[in-house]
Order: structure tokens, then sequence, then C-alpha cells
């Protein structure tokens, strides 16, 4: 089996580089990866989930650190964590359950148990949900006195308790990391068909005859017009062409090709054309916490468009882009500069410096953003792999994902030092 730091260290590598094109491929890949760590994770004998968070964490915070832009790989790590909890507080839970049960059968030589009440299930919840645990939920189903549990009988039959327990343990820790790889598993399935259950809601938002605009290019918004053209939806796309990337280009040379009626336009035209209008479809870079949307440059511009004019403005986006943080939140890289090359080659850069300073300061300055922020009152719907939600509603969907003791990562961390 492949050592799992070599991996991790070959995919930081890729991270840094950008080597991985696009969140669901980056988001894939992490949740393989952390698949990988948790399987080769030793667990000790006590506090098995504690075991699992530390080494999720300890990798999750180098790959957040690699390409901080890249929320995906955040959200995945913050996803596997809320799996280990969830998990490990099923386990709890069904042991307790299993604890009182057998505590309902004993005979009345157990009577001594009723001074030893059950913890309740909030009781249990809660203490499963703490990050430090002090004591932990498998210290809690360890500490209960010998007296209610089993009645002694003689030295050999302790022997055998002891070895039973010890299987118990055993066994636990076995089922709880094979819970934790099954649910990751389903995980990476999520991620890897969050498209094609997107594109299935297609015929239910595309109409005869409509006009959709859309910016740029993105995967999720060409399957989903093509899953409405083969519903025998007739309709038409314009495009923004995305500049300075022209990833427009791309976008509606794949939907000619697809059968799909295109008009490619500049960007500087969407206000003109906005009026002509349905319904503009768009991808999303990420989700935030608040509804809001961080997506490809330009966007804002369209989303104000059509806002002016009324034209519901849709937002396609996997639940692996459901950011649990906040724009605000210091964690939050909102954007990056990419190289100037895409605006001026640099035979026209150099023709701009002021040589005659003696320091070659540059004249001309080339900002060149990546990204835009969509505020969510600009937003009509979300379309999700879970079906369409109103940005209201994003709050409450994003914390069925997520646990809130891995909002923060490293402060955590550094608290728990």
């Amino acid at each position: 089996m492949p050592d799992t730091q070599a991996l991790v260290n070959d995919f930081l590598n890729k991270l840094k580089k950008r080597k991985i094109e696009g969140s669901q491929a980056t988001a894939k890949q992490t949740a393989e990866l952390l698949r990988s760590v948790i399987s080769q994770t030793r667990m000790p004998y006590t506090n098995q989930a504690s075991a699992l968070i530390h080494s999720v964490k300890a990798v999750g915070e180098r790959l957040i650190a690699a390409n901080p832009v890249e929320l995906a790989v955040g959200n995945v790590v913050r996803r596997v964590l809320h799996i280990i909890r969830e998990e490990d507080l099923s386990l709890t839970t069904a042991a307790m359950a299993g604890l009182n049960l057998s505590a309902e059968s004993d005979d009345e030589d157990d009577t001594d148990r009723d001074n030893h009440p059950a913890l309740s299930a909030a009781a249990i919840a809660a203490a499963s949900r703490s990050t430090l645990r002090p004591p932990s939920l498998q210290t809690l189903l360890e500490d209960v006195p010998d007296s209610a549990a089993v009645p002694h009988t003689s030295s050999s039959g302790g022997d055998s308790e002891g070895k039973s327990k010890s299987a118990d343990k055993s066994s636990r820790s076995r089922k709880l990391k094979h819970d934790v790889i099954e649910a990751v598993n389903e995980l990476i399935q999520d991620i890897s068909t969050c498209r094609e259950l997107i594109a299935e809601q297609a015929v239910e938002h595309i109409h005869q005859n409509e006009v959709i605009l859309t910016l740029g290019s993105s995967r999720t918004v060409l399957e989903f017009l093509c899953a409405a053209k083969e519903k025998k939806r007739s309709f038409r796309v314009f495009v923004a062409e995305g500049a300075p990337r022209y990833q427009g280009h791309l976008l509606a040379k794949e939907l000619v090709t697809r059968g799909l009626q295109t008009t490619l336009i500049t960007d500087s035209a969407v206000f003109a054309m906005i009026s002509r209008v349905n319904m503009v479809i768009v991808g999303a870079h990420a989700v935030m916490a608040n509804g809001g949307v961080i997506a490809p440059v330009g966007l804002n511009m369209v989303a104000l468009a059509a806002q002016k004019h009324a034209v519901p403005f849709v937002v396609l986006a996997g639940s692996h882009k459901l950011c649990p943080l906040y724009p605000h939140h210091p964690e939050v890289l909102l954007n990056e500069l990419r190289s100037p090359s895409e605006l001026l080659d640099f035979g026209e850069f150099s023709d701009c410096l002021d040589f005659g300073s003696g320091i070659g300061a540059p004249l001309l300055h080339v900002v060149n953003p990546t990204f835009d922020y969509v505020p969510p009152k600009l937003v009509s719907l979300f379309i999700t792999d879970t079906g369409g939600h109103n940005p209201s509603y994003m709050y409450r969907l994003i914390a069925d994902y997520y646990s809130a003791d891995d909002l923060v990562l490293e402060r955590r961390t550094a608290s728990g030092n």
C-alpha cells in the first residue's frame, strides 16, 4: 500500500502548482486522500474518534494552506471530520442503548445498578460533539463500575470478562474505522455524481422557447443545458465570452456541437442583451454560509444587470462547494490575481516601463482578478444535487454537512497544544 506521507506530499505539490483543474476534481481527490489517511491511521486503545480527527486535521491544515483559494479542499476536510463525529456518536448511542437493555434484563443480584442511572441520549450527543472530550465517550463506556456491569463470580470469570471486554473494544475500533471509510466512499460517490443529479432538474426550470444567459465556461452548466435539450426543450443560449481567458468560447463551441442554438456575446454587451433573457444560469466556485457566491470574474456585473431587469439569477453548485464560512471570515481568501500576460503580452508591458529612472518601475499596473463575489440578495435560486433552495435556506443546508467544532481548524489545533 502506498505510503500516506508520499501521497500527501504529491497532492500538496499538485495543489501548490494548480495542476488540478476544477472544484469537483479537487474535492474528489481530497476525499480519496483523506480516506487513505484514515485507513492507515493506527487506532489507540481508547478515544479512537479523537485519533482519526487529529490525523485528518493535521493533513487537512496542510492541504488548505497549499491552495487557500480552492475552498472545496477545506469543505471536504470539514465534511470528513463531521462524518467521523457522526459515526462515533452513532456507535456510542448504540452501545449505550445495548447497555441499558442489558441492565433491564439483569436479575435481582444486579439491583445495585439502579444507583448508576443511564446517560440520556442528549448527554451522549453533547459529549460526542465535544472536540476535546475529557472524558471521551469511549471512556464513558469504560468507566462503568464492574459491580454495575457484571456480577463478580470467580477469578477465571474475571479473566474471561477482561478478554471479552478487550475484544469488544477492538471490535468497536474496527467498526468505527470501517463505518467512517464507508461514509467517505459515499461522499466520493456524491461528488462524482453531483453534475448528473443537478442536470436531472433542468427540465423543471428551462421551458420552451426561453432565452438563457450564461458567462464563461462551467461543466455543470453545460450538462444542465444539454439535459434540457435532451428532454426536447427548444431554447437559445447567450454566452458571454468571459474575458480575459475567454472560456465562453469553449462553452459556445461545445453547445453548438451538441445541437443547441447559441449566441456568443462580449461581456460588455450583457446589459444590452439582458432584456431579451428569461433566465441567467451560471456556475459557482463556492457558496458561502450567508448565501453569497464566489464566482468567475464578471458575474457580479451579470447579477446586477439581471436584478435591474427582474431576470431570475440561478446558481448551480454541487454540495462540495457549500462552504460553512462567511465571506468576512479570516480563513476565507476570496480572490487571487492571475498573470498580467492574459491581458498584455510581455513585449507591450516592457514598453510601459520607465527605464529612464534607472529602477525600471512600471508606469502601467495590470490587475487581473480571478473571482467576483455575488451577494445573496442578487441570487434568485440555488440548484444543488439535493434540489433547489433559496439563498436564505443555504445556512440550514450547510449546517447539515458540517460540525461547528470544525469551522476553524487552525485555531482549534492551536488551542489544543
